[in-house]
This record gives structure tokens, C-alpha cells and sequence, in this order.
């Protein structure tokens, strides 16, 4: 056995009890108790004892109860058995984790009474099957409230055991479902319908609200109410969903839409060069080597040529006209409509 010096830092009567047990093996003679003691004080306690009178010490006894006596503000705090009345068992707290408190609490109180002990851990149990089940057994002795703990813990442990072992339940299915489809549509990002979109003369956003205004179209139906706005971009606003977190640039729904409404004709003021687009399609193609040229002109129906064409074809159709003639029709019918 051995004793660590006694530095002020603990109870001196618990230091003294210490030494007198480990000297009980080698000698209980009171000169030898007195010479030795002093070897197990250190710092302040050994500084003490050396400014100690001489001839002060006239035995053991005496010299414990100086020592005591003089450093007996290093007592610890020790808690008495009203300290007990205090634990109690928490709602979310096992038999076992309160047991193991209150066992720790007692080993810190010297001399404590039993039945004390007994009263005090049967009061702190959690209203319950298991204090109701004290309460019926009347333990009195601590073994046999201890025997009865066990079991109860036992049974904590097995049911503990079954729950974590315990197959997920339909209800906990659906919900992670919920979770992981919540977590898809996140996710998920609207694909463009269109190859190549008109170049518009104002902004998107403008058009959108412009249109709005104009009732042209309806905003979505949940529009602004289906958003967590603890976890968006507040600085960029969409006009046509009127929520926060993207542009309406950005926005592939608005895109579509006012693409749809450009191809309709719905919004042709906001698309600059479509006027002129529109003279350029509307004007007939014709061969380009005579059109610079100069010679072509567009044919002119008048009435003389209508009658001649007329008659024309009459005289064919009629079957009553020689070849020369019908020649000779063929080239003033060429001569009128500009062959030369």
C-alpha cells in the first residue's frame, strides 16, 4: 500500500486514517508514527510540521489532532444522505443509467444508513409498471430491491434490442418515399422546347409583366405560394412565377411561352425586324438574271388581251381553223403577253 504526501488538497482526517492503516502493517509504536508521519507531508503540510516548537509533539494522537486541526479548511465538501432525496429518475432516463447515478452518488457519502439508501432510491424511481411493482413487493432489504432492478433492466435491454432490430414499418416506408421523391422533384430541371428562341427588342421580364397586365395570359396557379424562401437567391426574382431563386431569363417555362405567343403573332411589337421580315417573304421570287436586267414587269390583264385570249383559245378549242392560221394566232398571243 502505498500513501501519496499530503499537499493541502484533501481532507487531512481521511490522509491520517490512511497512514495509520498502511503503519498498522509495520509498527503501531508511537515514536515510529510520530518520525514517519512526516515523511508523507509535502508543501505547505511539511512546511507546517517544520515550524513546529520543540518538544510541541508528545505523542500520536497529539500530533494527528494539530495536524487535523490546522488544515482542516482542506476538507473536501462531503454530501450527508439528504443529498439522496434529490436524484430522481429522468423521463427519457433507463433503470440501469439511474441506478449507476445514484451508486455513484453513494460512494461519496461516508457511513450512510441503508435503509436510508433503500428510502431514498425507491422514492426517485420514474412513476411507472416498475416502481408500481415496488411498491407492491415491499422490498426490505437493498439486495433484494437490487434483485429485483436486474431483472427490470434485463428487460429494458431485450426490448431495447428488438426495437433497433425491429424491420422498418410500412409507415416509415411511405415517408422515406415522400422524402426521396420531395428530393427528386428538387432535382429536376424543365428541358427547352424549342431549338432557337426570337430575339426580342425588350427584355423578357418586361414582356411578362406587360402581358400579365394586359391579361394575355394567366399566371400559374400556384405562383409565389409553393416556395421556401429560407433557402433561395432573394436576388433574383421571376416575373412570370413571381417567386425568387432564378431570373425570368432563366425561367425555361417563360422562354416557351413567349416563343409560343412569337409564333402566333401575339407579340409582334416586341420583335423588331419582323415587319420587314414579313415585306422580304411576301414578295414573289423570280429568276434574278432577268430581274437586274431590267425585263421583267409584272403581267397586266387588261381587257383587249382577255378577249384575244379568249377568242385564242376558242378558235382551238372550235377545231375550225387551218394551221397557218392557228401559227399565226400562236405569234400575236406571244406578241401580247411580251415575248418578243
Amino acid at each position: 500500500m502505498t500513501l501519496t504526501p499530503y499537499k493541502v488538497i484533501r481532507d487531512p482526517k481521511v490522509h491520517v486514517t490512511k497512514f495509520k492503516s498502511m503503519m498498522f502493517l509495520n509498527s503501531d509504536c508511537d515514536p515510529i508514527l510520530c518520525r514517519s508521519f512526516p515523511t508523507f507531508l509535502d508543501g505547505a503540510a511539511l512546511l507546517w510540521f517544520s515550524n513546529l516548537p520543540a518538544g510541541s509533539i508528545t505523542s500520536f494522537d497529539e500530533f494527528a489532532k494539530m495536524f487535523i486541526n490546522h488544515f482542516a479548511a482542506s476538507k473536501i465538501y462531503v454530501r450527508d444522505s439528504d443529498y439522496l432525496s434529490t436524484i430522481k429518475q429522468g423521463p427519457h432516463e433507463s433503470l440501469k443509467e439511474y441506478m449507476t447515478r445514484f451508486t455513484t452518488a453513494v460512494m461519496e457519502i461516508p457511513d450512510l444508513n441503508l435503509e436510508v439508501q433503500l428510502h431514498a432510491i425507491k422514492s426517485g424511481l420514474q412513476p411507472g409498471k416498475f416502481q408500481e411493482a415496488i411498491a407492491v413487493a415491499k422490498p426490505k432489504m437493498l439486495e433484494e430491491f437490487r434483485d429485483k432492478a436486474t431483472g427490470q433492466i434485463e428487460i429494458e435491454e431485450l426490448r431495447e434490442t428488438r426495437r433497433s432490430e425491429r424491420p422498418t414499418s410500412r409507415k416509415d416506408e411511405d415517408k422515406s418515399n415522400r422524402s426521396n421523391a420531395k428530393e427528386h422533384r428538387k432535382s429536376f430541371k424543365l428541358t427547352p422546347k424549342f431549338d432557337s428562341y426570337t430575339r426580342f427588342n425588350t427584355r423578357r421580364e418586361d414582356i411578362i409583366k406587360d402581358i400579365l397586365h394586359n391579361r394575355l395570359i394567366k399566371p400559374p396557379v400556384k405562383a409565389g405560394t409553393y416556395q421556401d424562401h429560407r433557402y433561395v437567391d432573394k436576388g433574383k426574382h421571376c416575373a412570370f412565377h413571381q417567386k425568387f431563386g432564378n431570373t425570368t431569363d432563366e425561367c425555361v417555362a417563360a422562354k416557351d411561352l413567349l416563343e409560343r405567343l412569337a409564333q402566333q403573332g401575339l407579340l409582334d411589337k416586341y420583335i423588331g425586324s419582323r415587319s420587314q421580315k414579313d415585306a422580304d417573304t411576301s414578295k414573289p421570287k423570280h429568276n434574278s438574271d432577268r430581274r437586274d436586267k431590267g425585263s421583267w414587269r409584272d403581267p397586266v390583264e387588261t381587257p383587249t388581251t382577255k378577249g384575244v385570249i379568249s377568242y385564242i383559245l376558242g378558235g382551238f378549242a372550235g377545231g375550225g381553223m387551218t394551221n397557218t392560221a392557228r401559227k399565226r394566232s400562236y405569234r400575236a398571243m406571244m406578241t401580247m403577253e411580251g415575248t418578243p
